[in-house]
C-alpha cells in the first residue's frame, strides 16, 4: 500500500505522485458507490491510498481517499443537479481576471470569491494584462482593487509583458497549494510559464474576431514549483454556478455584508426590502459598493449568470 497525491484526472484514470514517482491509477469500484454526489469521486489535490499492480509497472488501484481539508466545486456542465469537484486540499484559490481581452465581469468575480469563501478557501484576485489598459481602464482597475481589498481580499496587478507584479505573484505561490482559475484567454498559463519556465504550459492567442480565449487546458492538473509549492491549473471556466447554498446564507459569504449583518433591525434580514437594514443603508451612503450589493441581490433572487450577463462570449 502506498500514499500519494492526485496531480491529474483524465476521467477514469488518475495520475498520482508518490515518493518522487508518478503512477497511473484507476479507482476501485466500491469507491464510486459510497454516495458521492459529484461527477468525479477523486479530484486533483486529493491524498489517496493505492495498491501497485503486480502485473504492470507504474500502475495502481486507488482504494481509499483521505479526508479533505477543503475542496472547491462548480456545477457539472452536463448534469446540472450534480457538482464537479475542481480541486481539493487547497491553501488558496486564485482568480486571474482581465478588464478586457477578454472581459471578466464583476459578478463572475463575486461568484468565484463567494464559492471559495463558502468552502473555507482564502480567495485571491489578480488582474492580469496591465500593460494593455488605457487610462479609463486603469481608473476602473484602481476602483475594483479598492472594492475587493476593502472586502478583505488580496488583490494584485500583473503583466507578463512589463513584468509588473510577477515577483509578488511568485511570493504568493511559494510553499502553498494554489488553484488558478479564470476565463480562457486571461493568461493563466502564460503567467505560470513566466515564473516557472520549465513547465512550458501550452498557451493560445486570443481570437481576434471575438476577443475570447481559446481553451488550452483540458483537465485540471497540479504542477510542482521549483521554489516550493504546487499550482493547479484549470480549464477556462464559462460559468461558476453556486452549489448547495440557501439564500439566507449568501450574505455570510460577502465579508463586507457579513460585517454589517448584526446592525440590521431583524436578525433574519435578507437586505432586500426590510426596514432598518444596515446593508441597504451602507449602499445608500456609499460605504458598500453598489456592484457588490447588486451581485448579492442577483444571487439571492436565484438569477443564473446568463440572466445577468452573457457568458457564451467565453465558451
Amino acid at each position: 500500500m502506498k500514499q500519494g497525491t492526485v496531480i491529474k484526472s483524465t476521467g477514469s484514470w488518475f495520475q498520482v505522485r508518490a515518493e518522487g514517482k508518478l503512477w497511473e491509477c484507476r479507482i476501485k469500484g466500491r469507491i464510486r458507490l459510497e454516495g458521492i454526489k459529484s461527477t468525479n469521486p477523486v479530484a486533483v489535490g486529493d491524498y489517496v491510498d493505492f495498491e501497485p499492480e503486480e502485473a504492470e509497472e507504474g500502475v495502481g488501484v486507488i482504494v481509499a481517499i483521505h479526508d479533505r481539508k477543503n475542496h472547491i466545486v462548480r456545477k457539472s456542465v452536463n448534469l446540472s443537479k450534480r457538482t464537479h469537484i475542481i480541486a481539493a486540499n487547497l491553501d488558496q484559490a486564485i482568480l486571474i481576471a482581465t478588464l478586457e481581452f477578454p472581459k471578466t465581469y464583476p459578478r463572475f468575480i463575486d461568484r468565484f470569491l463567494l464559492t471559495a469563501e463558502a468552502y473555507d478557501i482564502p480567495g485571491v484576485l489578480i488582474f492580469n494584462k496591465h500593460d494593455l489598459y488605457n487610462e479609463a481602464m486603469l481608473e476602473e482597475l484602481e476602483y475594483l482593487s479598492i472594492v475587493y481589498r476593502d472586502a478583505g481580499y488580496t488583490v494584485m496587478n500583473t503583466s507578463t509583458v512589463s513584468g509588473k507584479g510577477l515577483e509578488e505573484f511568485r511570493d504568493l505561490l511559494k510553499g502553498k497549494t494554489s488553484l488558478l482559475s479564470g476565463h480562457s484567454g486571461v493568461g493563466k498559463s502564460t503567467l505560470i510559464n513566466c515564473i516557472e519556465p520549465g513547465l512550458d504550459l501550452k498557451t493560445a492567442q486570443i481570437s481576434e474576431s471575438h476577443l475570447q480565449g481559446q481553451h488550452t487546458t483540458t483537465f485540471a492538473e497540479m504542477h510542482p514549483l521549483s521554489f516550493g509549492g504546487d499550482i493547479i491549473d484549470t480549464p477556462g471556466i464559462r460559468g461558476f454556478g453556486l452549489v448547495d447554498m440557501e439564500k439566507e446564507e449568501i450574505g455570510d459569504y460577502f465579508p463586507e455584508i457579513f460585517r454589517l449583518k448584526s446592525e440590521c433591525r431583524f436578525h433574519n434580514c435578507l437586505h432586500l426590502e426590510e426596514p432598518g437594514c444596515a446593508v441597504k443603508e451602507a449602499v445608500e451612503n456609499a460605504r458598500l459598493p453598489l456592484s457588490r450589493y447588486e451581485s448579492y441581490v442577483a444571487l439571492v433572487q436565484g438569477l443564473d449568470e446568463d440572466d445577468t450577463y452573457r457568458t457564451d462570449d467565453y465558451a
